[in-house]
């Protein structure tokens, strides 16, 4: 038997349903007050289900089935007006947009001088028939020290305190790039004629002249009857085609790896305030170490020193960058200040 509470809700559940599709959802706020009215909260759909509670037993099941329909029909519309509303956005944006509008310009990127440094580097000794190798930053005490003529109670070590792997015992952080001189050594038979650019650390103190991660570049040349007089040739070579400077100076020096070992100078003369600043009044500038390879040195390597001998040499980039673009600090080389980066969108 039905009951008049139940006939009417059922009545005006119907009535709300089938007004559903003449609901006008033409903009995002009617959309968004549609919802509220019949999915929100506080909205006609929630609202009919809890007054299932006064509804008889016998029509609750008929009444449950009417406002589910309500809430599917509600739903349905409700997705429907947003898909076409969306659509509509998207194709009034499309229309707004002027594709025959120039585009706006990119800023041209700077390459680090550093790098720009390296690559003339590379560029010079390649000409005269180096090539690149390359080895890893995380390297091996017998790399990095032993294999050049430095053993762990060498003094040698203390000029090249460096970070050790905790995790990995006689793992370290390589303090030059001879580590790959090593490995091409032991690997590969002479004649052998490399540089060997990367980044190396040193657990220095951070000063105008010094950093704890710097960049070098380190050369090598091994083969028969190579002597102290070729390597000279080389590195005026090199001083004349990167700096053009007319003259060098070799200075007796100490490097465990080398023997006899040098500091070369370029130089730069006296004339200007600038080259006085620089070489303390000398005219000289100190750029690279250099020497011919410890027979030891080749020895560790599995080389015979009885039959070949060689030379080698180290620089870093960065203070041939400062020279090359007279950049008054190292720290600005590793500080990124676009004011000093932008200069050199164009260089090289």
């Amino acid at each position: 038997m039905s009951h008049p509470v139940g006939n009417d809700l059922l009545a005006e559940v119907k009535r709300v349903t089938e007004a559903l599709g003449a609901e006008d959802i033409s903009t995002e706020e009617a959309l968004e007050q549609f919802r509220v009215r019949y999915l929100g909260s506080k909205g006609l759909v929630k609202t009919y289900m809890e007054q299932m509670r006064h509804i008889p037993a016998e029509q609750k099941r008929e009444y449950g089935q009417v406002v589910n329909a309500l809430k599917q029909a509600a739903e349905e519309r409700y997705q429907s007006a947003k898909a076409e509303l969306e659509v509509k956005a998207e194709q009034a944006s499309t229309a707004a947009l002027d594709l025959t509008a120039p585009g706006e310009p990119l800023p041209l990127g700077a390459r680090h001088p550093v790098a720009i440094t390296l690559e003339r580097i590379i560029a010079i000794f390649e000409r005269i028939g180096f090539a690149v190798a390359d080895g890893p930053e995380i390297e091996h005490d017998w790399y990095n020290f032993t294999a050049m003529n430095t053993p762990e109670d060498h003094p040698a070590r203390d000029m090249q305190d460096t970070f050790y792997v905790v995790d990995a015992p006689g793992m370290l952080l390589r303090t030059h790039t001879s580590n790959v001189q090593a490995r091409v050594m032991t690997t590969r038979k002479p004649p052998i004629r490399i540089i060997a650019p990367g980044r190396v650390y040193r657990n220095e103190t951070i000063s105008a002249r010094s950093h704890a991660q710097f960049h070098q570049v380190e050369g090598l040349y091994v083969d028969e009857g190579v002597s102290f007089a070729d390597m000279k040739q080389t590195l005026l070579y090199f001083a004349q085609e990167m700096f053009g400077a007319p003259k060098i100076r070799l200075r007796p020096s100490f490097f465990p790896f080398t023997e006899p070992s040098a500091e070369m100078d370029i130089w730069l003369g006296t004339d200007t305030e600038e080259n006085r600043r620089l070489t303390k009044g000398t005219g000289w500038l100190e750029i690279l170490g250099c020497g011919m390879v410890d027979p030891q040195v080749l020895e560790n390597c599995g080389i015979d020193s009885s039959r070949y001998s060689g030379f080698a040499f180290g620089m870093g980039i960065e203070r041939q960058a400062l020279r090359l673009f007279n950049i008054p600090d190292i720290r600005l080389l590793f500080e990124n200040d676009v004011r000093l980066l932008r200069q050199f969108a164009s260089a090289f």
